[in-house]
């Protein structure tokens, strides 16, 4: 057993090494082509080499002789610099990750990538190499480019490292030190720098390079004069961007060595970051055309610092205020100054912008807040600056010229300090004559008798005086105003104020409405007599004396006066000629009378007195026993003024002239057509007493009797307690026992609602209640009245109920009223009243054709004042505007520039730059906004519209920078005024959307 088992074995052994012998020739014959391929590939003949490794990839069955081919194959490619040399490393680390070569790969791979300067994708290899399975002869190469990469990915400190690693390195030692030198120059750690860059300054590969930071680390030291001179020797070997930043360097450099002329050209050759300059860039190049006086220049670049917050913007700001004074542009340097004064990086630069800023604002007006705020503001804040005693007496001044009272007086009355006293009393005159002009009677009295108060300035006192007085003729205080008046002629300085050529003119119409007419006549004679120039009130002074004169039964006198008001023909000399007619009846020229009258009708058909002048022609011609003229002329007045005041008593009249001929039928005709047409009127109850005496005379009492039934005014067996109980309440009212009048005619009216003095009884309840202020109450009994045939109350109780529908806003009954009342008003100030407040009421329901119909009714009125001037003109401009005239509107406001006040004239002002900007005179424009925003600042809406104008006209001036910064500053300013912003937004928006299709990335 043991013997074959011995046999058996070596049989084995025997067979073994035959096949191993078999295999290893067959296996040594396969490798002939690997090996000479590796022979070819450590000789240099790679392409040769790389063909039989991918044959032997392919014919060779054993892996590992596969994976070696593989990275062979890989190898050759990265050698021979193949386009898919990359793929097959790639995929050579994929399918043999566990290869012997696998870190040579990692290094060959990161090596490609390098040396095609894809730093990160050679990183990601240099990051997976076994550093310690390096050959040393790899090392340096390995070390180099494996820190150069960390540089790329701005790993600086890992960077370090490896540079390091080579500075010795006969190839790579001097690339390691600049790169070390490069890194702490940008980590601004100079003296690192220089000992790298003074390392390799012999080597020509870096000497251009290290002549551009050096001058660059000189200039950040501070040695500007070497970073010229570097900067100027390194200027030609420079790349483009590099010559941008030499320029800088340069350019800032003279800028720091304040030598302006010489860093102008470098700092405008100077092309940004990126393209791209900086806030700062701007403001060197600008400060520096500023030093050199090139103002233009300087603003052009000063106004390209857009949205700047910081020291460099305030600066700028700054000094682009300054700029734009030297440039006389004062509106832009308040707006430079505003924004630099806003800003406290430099505490100096502040408080010197924000007095500049107080100073233009007092200069030119602010619409941005008011004068008087502004430099009480700059007080407050810097007590003590030098030009405190300066800025106050502006402020003073500032509190007048800016018509801001109300905030003027808010300001003042906090601060009562003794200084202030003469200003209080300016302010509060003026401030009260403000509200007389926009009709606030009582209120205007109450500033000034406060401006009476502080009686520093003589010409202010008397000034305040005669207003005061004025005040209480509006009021109808006629006792009070005349007092004033007498006041103010006695004081000292009253003869210096241009209220003084006209006193005894108001002294006149006091006396007038007191009814002293001799005294007033006396005053109108003085007016006469040293007033000659004021053309209006000479003509209105002749036609008051004759009124005067005429009162007093001094007919021949007022003649005379009438005479002259004829002479000059201007307003009223109808009413004059009509006066003078009248004369002749009472100094017994009947005649002449009735000449005169006849001539007035023919010479003012169109005269509002031609239905008194038929009266009284025809009243005339019954005096002189001419009844058939009597009866014609009163038939011509029936005809033509149908619903006339004298319509009821001309057929009253003619009743009479029958009735006095004992023609009774035709007077009983009249006297029935009277009674039946013009119910309740005292015309009618005349008619129907009298119309009883000819039935008693006639004995037809029963008749009477019978038709007076039909009449719902008249119950004869309760005339006696009607008349009692009428004649009660009436009495109550005549001693202005207001609250027993008020029910004294309630229990008449109620008592006997169709009584004979009903009409009589409701106009003076109505009176009652208004006078009491009860105005909703007198509404039912003004109603009432006018509801009645045309009485001698109707205008007034139409004007009442005018003013009371007004006042409640309810326009739809007003201009039912108003419009009665234009249609038959006798008195030229209520036709007046009528025309305008319908042309007002008109307006606001958007009826612009009524509105301006109406308004040009007023304007063609004679004998208006410039507030129903206004009024007018503004409706006409503003209908205008509605509905797309601008033509008429631009009329309109042109008109109204020269009358207007207060509130209507910053509207005028306005429209007046509104339209010069759709013109296109821009600066013309802006002119005109600033006198808005000096004169008129209290009316901030106009202000921020203003202001909008104004930053569209900058913008037409080729001025962003001012035209943005205004509008800015209304959408942060103007919050109480929703739709200005929403203009200033969109218009802000325009501008910005243009600007960018035009804004080049660099602005020199």
């Amino acid at each position: 057993m043991r013997k074959f088992s011995w046999c058996l074995i070596f049989l084995v052994f025997t067979n073994a090494i035959s096949l191993f012998a078999q295999k290893s020739t067959i296996y040594t014959h396969e490798l002939k082509d690997f090996n000479e391929a590796v022979a070819l590939y450590r000789d240099g003949q790679f392409a040769s080499a790389q063909t039989i490794f991918e044959k032997v990839f392919l014919e060779n069955k054993n892996p590992e002789v596969k994976s070696d081919c593989a990275y062979y194959d890989a190898s050759c490619a990265i050698r021979l610099d193949r386009a898919n040399a990359g793929d097959l490393i790639e995929r050579f680390l994929s399918d043999y990750p566990t290869s012997a070569k696998s870190n040579q790969a990692y290094v060959e791979v990161a090596y490609y990538y390098f040396d095609q300067k894809n730093y990160s994708g050679a990183l990601r290899n240099f990051e997976k190499v076994q550093e310690f399975q390096l050959k040393s002869e790899d090392r340096d190469k390995f070390n180099f480019q494996k820190g150069y990469c960390l540089f790329s990915a701005k790993n600086k400190k890992e960077a370090t490292l490896y540079f390091n690693k080579v500075l010795k390195s006969r190839e790579y030692g001097s690339q390691a030190k600049y790169y070390l030198g490069f890194m702490a120059y940008e980590g601004n750690d100079y003296s690192q720098a220089n000992k790298y860059f003074d390392a390799v300054s012999g080597d020509e590969k870096y000497k251009e390079k290290l002549s551009y930071y050096q001058a660059d680390m000189n200039f950040k030291q501070g040695n500007f004069q070497k970073a010229i001179e570097l900067g100027e020797k390194a200027m030609t070997k420079s790349t483009a961007l590099e010559k941008s930043e030499l320029n800088k360097v340069i350019g800032e450099s003279y800028f720091n060595l304040k030598k302006y002329d010489k860093a102008i050209p470098y700092l405008t050759a100077y092309k940004g970051k990126r393209g791209r300059w900086s806030n700062t860039d701007y403001y060197q190049l600008g400060y520096a055309y500023y030093k050199q006086n090139d103002y233009e220049k300087a603003i052009a670049q000063f106004n390209k610092i857009i949205g700047g917050k910081d020291a460099v913007a305030q600066n700028a700001y700054y000094h682009l205020g300054e700029s734009y004074l030297n440039q006389n542009k004062k509106q832009e340097a308040l707006n430079a100054f505003k924004n630099a004064s806003e800003m406290s990086f430099d505490a100096a630069i502040q408080e010197d912008a924000s007095l500049n800023y107080a100073k233009l604002s007092y200069e030119i007006g602010n619409s941005y807040q008011s004068t008087p705020e502004v430099l009480l503001g700059f007080i407050t804040k810097y007590p003590n600056n030098s030009n405190k005693a300066v800025i106050e007496k502006l402020l003073i001044d500032s509190y007048i010229s800016s018509k801001n009272y109300s905030e003027a007086l808010v300001l003042l009355e906090k601060s009562k300090r003794p200084e202030n006293k003469l200003a209080y009393q300016k302010v509060t005159f003026y401030s009260g004559l403000e509200l007389f002009i926009n009709r606030s009677y009582q209120e205007a009295e109450k500033m000034f008798k406060k401006s009476l108060e502080n009686q520093i300035d003589s010409e202010f006192t008397a000034r305040a005086t005669f207003w005061k007085g004025e005040t209480e003729n509006k009021l109808e205080d006629y006792q009070n105003s005349l007092l004033s008046f007498k006041q103010f002629i006695g004081l000292t300085r009253a003869s210096a104020t241009p209220e003084f050529k006209n006193i005894n003119y108001n002294i006149a119409y006091a006396y007038f409405k007191l009814k002293e007419y001799d005294q007033a006549g006396n005053y109108f004679q003085n007016q006469i007599d040293k007033g000659k120039s004021d053309q209006d009130r000479l003509n209105d002074s002749y036609l008051r004396l004759g009124d005067c004169r005429f009162v007093n039964s001094k007919y021949y006198p007022a003649m005379e006066a009438y005479n002259k008001a004829i002479e000059y023909n201007g307003f009223d000399a109808d009413y004059a000629y009509f006066q003078k007619a009248l004369c002749y009846g009472f100094v017994g020229k009947s005649d002449k009378k009735i000449e005169e009258l006849n001539s007035f009708i023919n010479m003012y058909s169109k005269s509002s007195y031609k239905d008194d002048a038929l009266y009284e022609l025809a009243n005339t011609y019954v005096a002189t026993n001419k009844q058939e003229l009597a009866l014609n002329t009163y038939d011509r007045l029936i005809v033509e003024y149908k619903k006339g005041s004298f319509t009821a008593k001309a057929i009253l009249r003619q009743g009479l002239v029958y009735y006095n001929s004992d023609r009774s039928d035709l007077a009983l005709t009249k006297f029935k057509k009277v009674a039946s047409e013009f119910p309740k009127s005292p015309e009618a109850l005349e008619a129907v007493s009298t119309a009883r005496l000819i039935y008693v005379d006639n004995g037809r009492v029963d008749e009477y009797a019978t038709w007076v039934r039909t009449l719902d005014f008249v119950a004869v067996s309760d005339v006696e307690l009607d008349n009692d109980s009428y004649e009660s309440a009436y009495k109550q009212f005549s001693q202005k026992n207001n609250s027993q009048a008020i029910s004294g005619f309630n229990a008449y009216i109620s008592s006997f609602p169709r009584g004979l003095h009903n009409l009589q009884a409701n106009f003076y309840l109505a009176q009652t209640y208004f006078s009491e202020g009860q105005e909703s109450k007198s509404v039912p009994s003004y109603e009432n009245v006018i509801s009645q045939s045309r009485n001698e109350f109707t205008e007034q109780s139409l004007t009442r109920l005018g003013q009371i529908y007004l006042k409640n806003n309810d326009k739809t009954k007003a201009i039912t009223v108003l419009q009665r009342l234009e249609n038959e008003a006798e008195l030229g100030q209520n036709k007046i009243f009528a025309q305008s407040n319908l042309m007002k009421c008109y307006y606001d329901k958007k009826d612009y054709a009524n509105s301006v119909t109406y308004a040009e009714k007023v304007l063609n009125a004679v004998k208006i004042d410039d507030n129903v001037k206004s009024d007018a003109q503004i409706i006409i401009a503003r209908s205008a505007m509605q509905t797309g005239d601008e033509a008429k509107a631009r009329a309109g406001y042109s008109k109204l520039l020269s009358i207007a006040k207060g509130e209507l004239a910053a509207e005028a002002l306005f429209y007046d730059a509104y339209f010069k900007n759709k013109d296109g005179k821009y600066e013309a424009s802006n002119i005109t906004v600033q006198k808005l925003a000096k004169s008129y600042s209290s009316y901030r809406y106009y202000g921020a519209k203003g202001l909008v104008v104004m930053a569209k006209n900058f913008y037409g001036l080729k001025d962003s920078f001012q035209a943005t910064y205004i509008l800015d500053n209304v959408i942060q300013n103007f919050t109480d005024y929703p739709e200005v912003v929403s203009e200033a937004k969109t218009e802000l928006a325009l501008i910005k959307s243009q600007e960018s299709k035009t804004n080049s990335s660099i602005q020199n």
